[in-house]
């Protein structure tokens, strides 16, 4: 997947703007898990082609072929694409993408239940989609009758994520699409990396529009996080107060611990966004990996547990970008009507069950000297308690410490003594409590 943070531009020289010098604040670090809702117009088809294992999509057919349901909005305009053929079959030809807004009936969305779920599987920050690449806003905006209040749900449904999540005691944040916005567009289809960047509006009139939008959403919901993509109009990145360093100035004034991400096309940025990437290593600069539970971000009705991840999956994953400086930002894809698929509920909650009882070894910590060991499944984070040994794979029923640990005391999650012995190599070992051998990972902390 791409990476943002090194795409910037236009070049101003001795016109380029100043940013503001806010860093990444310590609440966003100590965080680590938050919570991705792609909701919008492709929630009503649902759909995608299968990816994962033993599928194979030839490079040139990867946007007709997109494994992103919310995608959806783009492959049906790709003339024989699998989306283009289903939407013919479905809707027929005389169905528009957008038509759909009028179908979209969101009756069983429960602000309250829907981020309960999300707080009980372990969620210190929200953050929904106000507006896709499709250009629907989930916001009682001002600046388009495209959007949920006047069309399909006729509800402000950021409005009530917004509520929701400041009542559960959680952070909110928002994602926008800065730079695509098809409702206002007239460009053929995207399909390639290149045409990502090509096919999208730079002039100053939509630069204008997405400020509007963008100031509307820091002025009412005052987020935690703003989350852009795909970066920033051009004619919006300079020294005009419509321009990125002029709005992310006045979010800064109106949130003073805020944060942003990478995907601005302008050389500032707080933490850094890893989209469906394994990172090998740890990142100095704080970082965010985010991807759905399957291989897509908004719900596609064609997954089943063959394509997502099992709860052992989601936490392990969890454990291994903590240990690398990193949160994660895990999606829930709802259904169309508001309600979180079975399959991805399931997940969420053994997540949470999971942190119920190790979340001391994952917020609030900091990386240790190294994330893990190159040859064994095991993952250090840190914090004033000590040193949190996560055991990978607790069925091996022991746990090898490194040098640095050993002769030290430790306790396991349930509260035994973590004792260590010596092997014939000279390294100590510890025995995993038979207890904690069916866990998806076993934490032991050295003091």
């Amino acid at each position: 997947m791409l990476n943002f943070e090194t795409r910037t531009g236009p070049d101003f020289g001795a016109d380029s703007p100043a940013y503001p010098d806010t860093g990444v604040p310590e609440w966003y670090r100590d965080a680590k898990l938050g919570f991705f809702v792609h909701w919008g117009l492709y929630s009503v088809p649902a759909w995608a082609v299968q990816h994962g294992e033993g599928v194979n999509i030839r490079t040139e057919d990867a946007y007709a072929w997109h494994q992103y349901a919310e995608w959806y909005g783009n492959t049906v305009r790709i003339a024989g694409s699998p989306t283009w053929e289903r939407h013919q079959q479905l809707y027929g030809t005389g169905t528009s993408y957008e038509d759909l807004a009028d179908l979209w009936d969101a009756s069983a969305f429960d602000a309250d239940a829907f981020v309960g779920e999300l707080v009980g599987a372990g969620a210190r920050y929200v953050i929904p989609t106000t507006k896709h690449h499709e250009g629907f806003c989930l916001w009682n905006t001002s600046t388009t009758g495209f959007n949920s209040v006047r069309r399909g749900p006729r509800r402000d449904l950021i409005g009530e994520f917004h509520d929701a999540t400041r009542r559960a005691g959680a952070k909110f944040g928002v994602y926008y699409s800065g730079a695509l916005d098809w409702h206002v567009s007239d460009f053929p289809p995207i399909e390639s990396d290149t045409d990502l960047f090509r096919y999208r509006r730079n002039d100053v009139h939509f630069a204008r529009y997405s400020a509007a939008q963008l100031d509307e959403l820091v002025q009412r919901f005052s987020p935690d996080v703003l989350w852009n993509d795909i970066e920033w109009p051009d004619g919006g990145k300079g020294t005009d107060d419509y321009a990125v360093a002029a709005l992310l100035r006045r979010y800064f004034d109106a949130v003073p611990d805020g944060v942003v991400n990478d995907r601005w096309g302008v050389p500032y940025h707080g933490f850094l966004t890893r989209e469906y990437s394994h990172i090998p290593g740890i990142l100095d600069t704080p970082w965010e990996s985010t991807r759905g539970l399957g291989y897509s971000f908004g719900f596609n009705q064609a997954e089943d547990e063959r394509h997502s991840l099992s709860g052992a999956e989601l936490i392990r994953m969890l454990v291994d970008v903590v240990s690398k400086n990193g949160n994660l930002l895990i999606n829930v894809g709802p259904a169309a009507d508001g309600s979180i698929p079975e399959l991805q509920r399931e997940s969420m909650r053994a997540m949470g069950a999971w942190l119920q009882q190790n979340g001391d070894a994952i917020y609030g910590t900091r990386p240790w000297v190294r994330f893990g060991e190159p040859l064994a499944p095991v993952r250090y984070t840190s914090s004033a308690a000590g040193v949190h040994v996560h055991a990978m794979d607790p069925s091996v029923g022991e746990l090898v410490l490194p040098v640095e640990l050993s002769g030290r005391e430790g306790r396991w999650v349930d509260g035994s003594l973590a004792e260590a012995h010596s092997r014939a190599d000279g390294l100590s070992v510890l025995t995993i409590p038979e207890g904690l051998r069916g866990a998806p990972v076993a934490v032991a902390t050295i003091a």
